[in-house]
């Protein structure tokens, strides 16, 4: 019998798409199912940026230069300028989305069997990136109970072994929506030079800091030139997922050289998709202001819905579209597909992601869910309706099935 990689077999299987079989087969059953699991939000992809695609006449479509089109790298250099992060053409790549920026920092900076530190909950497909190529993610955990902020520097420093090669932030933090301050970069950044470390920065989120909150961005921490890497991505700030545009940049020379020679293995990015993400980039900044009020609403609806849910732990988050809360439950696994399976209220339910997936340390995150708060806040008070209500309800079928062994089997099959 042929066989498959041990690779293939031990791969995680996404905590956010997972479930999306049994929300599929809800639907056929005519149950309204909302889809509060992966950051896909529901406002529509700018007008520029649709009608460069509709606009974009190359008689050939053509590969386009590995580290991408010089007319977007400008663009996204003037970008990055007008949020004073100095950045030029030549220190940015365009990836395949912001998976393959996080590829190629891990490839440049690690070879197989060195570490990275990363702060758990961390964003699930840092960890498959990392598994594909042997690098290894050493976890320090956080806490819902303050935050999910970065531990003291001296547990960060602590951690640092002679295989670690980088500390690896999301910033704001996916999926905890927390925001960290200049005050906890700029300890990080003295730590990385301290330790001849990199910094790999996920800003996927710049833009989506509520509260008055505002972004720092590595690179505006002083001294960190031949230290960070920026990672980044059009897809949420332009609500472009499928568009799969990302970017790594950094002054350090030797880093992008490297990527140069991982984006030429790929050949290159897509092209009609470029041109259609500079229309993005030229947008006025203006645009964000009424989608950023828009997702505080979002968010301080499902806050407003949590405090229905009593036993519930969940700081207010302060950037993102994300939060993970703990639910009074034993296995929130066993809770969000019993939510597809087994419940509704009034023909309604809600696809949540498990956080179990989210962390590297076994047993971590067993009794709490991700939230992803991109549906309009009319939707958003009715799946929390619905998800209170399910909590209560599964409460009770986690006591049925503790008394009767023989239902817990059965529930497990």
């Amino acid at each position: 019998m042929l066989k498959t990689s041990e690779r293939a077999h031990q791969m995680q299987a996404s905590p956010i798409r997972k479930l999306i079989p049994f929300a599929t087969a809800a639907r056929k059953k005519g149950i309204t199912v909302y889809p509060l699991n992966i950051g896909q939000p529901d406002i529509h992809t700018p007008e520029p940026i649709r009608e460069a695609i509709r606009a974009f006449d190359q008689k050939v479509l053509a590969y386009s230069p590995s580290p991408g089109e010089d007319f977007l790298l400008e663009a996204f250099s003037g970008y990055y300028k007008s949020n004073n992060i100095p950045l030029e053409p030549s220190e940015i790549i365009v990836t395949t989305g912001g998976s393959e920026a996080i590829f190629f920092a891990f490839l440049a900076i690690c070879d197989a069997g060195e570490e990275v530190l990363v702060f758990e909950p961390f964003y699930t497909n840092y960890n498959g990136v990392a598994f594909e190529i042997d690098v290894t993610l050493k976890a320090l955990t956080t806490y819902a109970e303050d935050g999910f902020q970065i531990p003291p520097i001296e547990a960060v420093e602590a951690a640092i072994t002679p295989k670690t090669r980088g500390i690896l932030i999301c910033n704001p933090n996916n999926p905890t929506g927390t925001v960290y301050s200049k005050k906890v970069l700029e300890g990080l950044a003295r730590l990385a030079k301290k330790r001849n470390l990199y910094i790999i920065s996920d800003e996927v989120y710049r833009e989506f800091t509520y509260d008055g909150l505002t972004h720092t961005s590595i690179l505006q921490i002083p001294g960190m030139d031949e230290h960070a890497i920026l990672i980044d991505s059009i897809s949420k700030r332009y609500s472009a997922c499928g568009a799969r545009i990302g970017v790594i940049a950094s002054k350090n020379r030797d880093v992008m050289a490297g990527c140069v020679k991982f984006a030429q293995a790929r050949l290159s990015s897509p092209t009609v998709e470029q041109w259609a993400a500079r229309a993005g980039m030229l947008m006025d900044p203006s645009y964000f202001r009424p989608i950023l009020e828009e997702y505080q609403r979002r968010r301080d609806t499902v806050m407003e819905g949590f405090k229905s849910i009593p036993g519930v732990v969940c700081k207010t988050p302060s950037g993102a579209f994300y939060v993970i809360a703990k639910l009074p439950i034993n296995d929130a696994e066993e809770f969000a597909k019993w939510m597809l399976t087994d419940f509704q209220t009034g023909g309604e339910t809600v696809l949540v992601a498990p956080a179990g997936g989210f962390y590297a340390t076994e047993g971590l995150g067993k009794n709490e869910i991700r939230i992803s708060y991109v549906l309009e806040v009319e939707k958003l008070k009715k799946a929390m309706k619905a998800l209170a209500a399910g909590v209560k309800a599964f409460q009770e079928f986690e006591k049925r099935t503790k008394a009767s062994p023989a239902k817990a089997a059965q529930a497990s099959k």
